[in-house]
């Protein structure tokens, strides 16, 4: 025994020192994370349910990285169905394989685990991730995605005191699963049964309205401080008015991309966005403060319940909160109060975002414009008998084989590339149609809502400047009044009812893109395509291939092998964290001193041009039947060592 994992750890030593010219000649560094994800049972609003947990929590722990850092991700599925984790916001530079769509990626079969590998490159912010099959977001499986600026970027403000992530979100105590059953019955889901703030329902302000028994977040602070609060509306369809008693919210970034500072006593977000808000602590603490997340353009008498009520404590604090809650915006039936809000957003053009060169230098507004698509939504329709959600009079149906994968292997009739950019006089229909969208183009994009909610559109692998809003029906004089100075950039934004928003977007990241409705009813009802962005003089520069790992399906599926699990002597623990430390340590000097040689590796960085092969490995090591961590290295080096696996992937 003893032997055998001698021996183990001489083969991690030996990969290690294989891979150490990967390591030195990468200057970005990697994060790593294990996400198991399965079902758990918990009662957020009083009700056992069933809910989807990371790692046996509900929501998952934080992904924290630093601009430009590795993000790698060893997705376990636990589940009883197929999964994929996508990444909101995260723009995946060159690289859609890891975007964890339907139209980027085959799914992870239930017991199988896949490996995310990517790079959060020239970016900084507030995101999420989530699940994104089968209405799965709506039992849980999410957590804050943020994004850090390298120590070299100053951030346009002091350093807070502090990070606090909460996510919001209504909720329905009905499971997942018979939330997309009564779609597909053509049922609209009703109310929600209420809105929960981190995972938990509302403190009992109400005795009428909140049951006792119901477990609520208790945020606690430090009189005098000042913190980022990141903000996510991970909700179903609900858009939200957040708040804090007697505090205010000094708006700070929105998805990755710094504002000018305004105050705000509350603020709408709605479903997919993410905001960062400065809090100082400055009340006198003679109780504790409510913290608020209460339901938009409803009918607030029959929606009372539709109400997250969380506590923000101060460590003075000399008692419970007690008494109303602070007062929402009378507007229930006018959003106008609401789309004025959002035109007070600017982006702060002088502070430098993921590179030191500021925000404001990038002059969208003085671009020619090189196609316009007009996206008209409308109320939910029947399409061969079943409601279907539409975009142009097109509701999308998944391809078989996800839509790079599909290219790369030359499959034909896969999906079409034929998606209108405007509505046309025609019957709705289902189809597989994607835009085609021109590389290095610079596109404007209005969402026209001629239904009667609140949209939100999300587009994955770019942030879009949000130029315009307004009621009625945009035309091109619309765009007399676009602000073409300091839109804010994001990568989600409302619709009103009635009202149009328009962006404008830099078609500079080749791949296949997700354009979809954030709201999950018609998102799964088909309101969503994809932007498929292809370089016509590719040279492997600007794209990537299929990474090693890639899974295969549809027309493809022939090539999937069934992953499988293999037995392996345990390290104990304390061996094992021991070994490693030292051998970083090892890793850290030889890199700090980047001109010395070893055998095999020099550690200066490699010529641009020279031959190179590709070479992945995942290293997995159990402890007791855990995982203690999954590396996966993915790099380019002279010599090729091939993929070594010490433990198969399989659960």
């Amino acid at each position: 025994m003893a032997a055998s994992r001698l021996s183990l750890l001489a083969l991690v030593a030996l990969t290690h020192i294989a891979l150490l010219s990967t390591l030195c000649s990468a200057a970005d560094p990697y994060v790593f994370y294990d996400f198991k994800v399965s079902y758990i049972t918990a009662s957020p609003l009083g009700v056992p349910q069933r809910v989807i947990a990371i790692n046996g929590k509900f929501p998952g722990d934080p992904i924290n990285a630093t601009t430009n850092n590795n993000v790698v991700v060893n997705v376990h599925n636990g589940l009883d169905e197929d999964l994929l984790m996508t990444w909101s916001g995260i723009q995946m530079r060159r690289n859609s394989w890891q975007d964890g769509v339907l139209g980027t990626n085959c799914p992870i079969p239930k017991t199988w685990n896949w490996t995310y590998n990517f790079q959060v490159k020239d970016q900084i912010g507030s995101f999420f991730y989530f699940p994104s099959l089968n209405f799965q977001r709506a039992a849980g499986g999410f957590g804050s995605f943020h994004l850090n600026n390298r120590e070299v970027i100053d951030i346009p403000f002091a350093k807070p005191d502090g990070d606090i992530f909460i996510m919001i979100g209504d909720w329905y105590t009905r499971n997942h699963t018979a939330l997309k059953t009564a779609l597909d019955a053509g049922k609209d889901l009703g109310m929600p049964d209420g809105v929960l703030i981190n995972g938990k329902g509302p403190y009992q302000y109400n005795k009428t309205l909140v049951p006792d028994g119901i477990l609520y977040e208790t945020i606690n602070v430090e009189p005098g401080k000042t913190y980022r609060l990141r903000v996510h509306n991970v909700g179903v369809s609900t858009s939200l008015n957040f708040r804090i008693q007697n505090h205010n919210l000094l708006l700070a970034e929105i998805e990755g991309h710094y504002t000018i500072q305004q105050n705000y006593t509350n603020f709408d977000i709605h479903v997919g966005q993410s905001y960062s808000f400065l809090v100082t602590m400055d009340q006198n603490a003679s109780s504790d403060y409510y913290i608020v997340a209460s339901a938009r353009f409803v009918n607030e008498s029959i929606w009372q319940r539709v109400t997250g009520v969380a506590i923000l404590h101060y460590s003075n604090s000399k008692g419970p909160v007690s008494g109303p809650l602070p007062d929402a915006p009378k507007d229930a039936f006018d959003p106008q109060w609401s789309m004025n809000q959002a035109l007070t957003v600017r982006q702060n053009g002088s502070a430098s975002g993921a590179r030191p060169n500021p925000q404001g230098s990038f002059h969208y507004g003085q671009i020619n414009i090189t196609d316009t698509f007009v996206l008209k939504i409308v109320p939910p329709v029947t399409i061969d008998g079943k409601l279907r959600a539409t975009i142009n009079g097109i509701s999308f149906v998944n391809p078989q084989t996800p839509i790079r994968l599909a290219d790369q292997h030359k499959i034909k009739g896969d999906y079409k590339l034929d998606f209108p950019n405007m509505s046309l006089s025609r019957l709705p229909r289902r189809d597989m149609s994607v835009v085609n969208a021109t590389y290095k183009g610079f596109i404007e994009i209005v969402f026209q809502n001629n239904d009667t909610t609140v949209q939100t559109f999300h587009l994955d692998g770019y942030s879009f400047f949000v130029v315009g809003m307004g009621y009625g029906n945009w035309t091109v004089e619309s765009k007399n009044n676009y602000n073409k100075w300091d839109a804010i950039s994001r990568c989600t934004t409302q619709v009103f009812p009635g009202a149009w928003t328009a962006v404008l977007i830099s078609l500079d990241n080749p791949g296949a893109w997700n354009l979809r409705s954030q709201n999950l009813d018609r998102w799964y009802l088909g309101q969503e395509t994809y932007l498929r962005i292809v370089n016509p003089e590719e040279n492997g520069e600007t794209e990537f291939t299929a990474p090693d790992n890639v899974l295969y399906c549809g027309a493809l599926g022939n090539l999937q092998k069934q992953q499988k699990t293999s037995s392996a002597s345990s390290i104990p623990s304390e061996t094992f964290k021991l070994f490693f430390s030292l051998l970083m340590a090892f890793f850290t000097l030889v890199c700090t001193f980047r001109s010395i040689t070893i055998p095999y590796c020099n550690c200066k960085t490699p010529t641009l041009g020279t031959p190179a092969v590709s070479v992945s490995m995942l290293v997995t090591i159990e402890l007791d039947n855990d995982y203690y961590r999954s590396h996966w290295f993915s790099s380019s080096t002279s010599l090729k060592f091939g993929s070594v696996q010490l433990i198969s992937q399989g659960n």
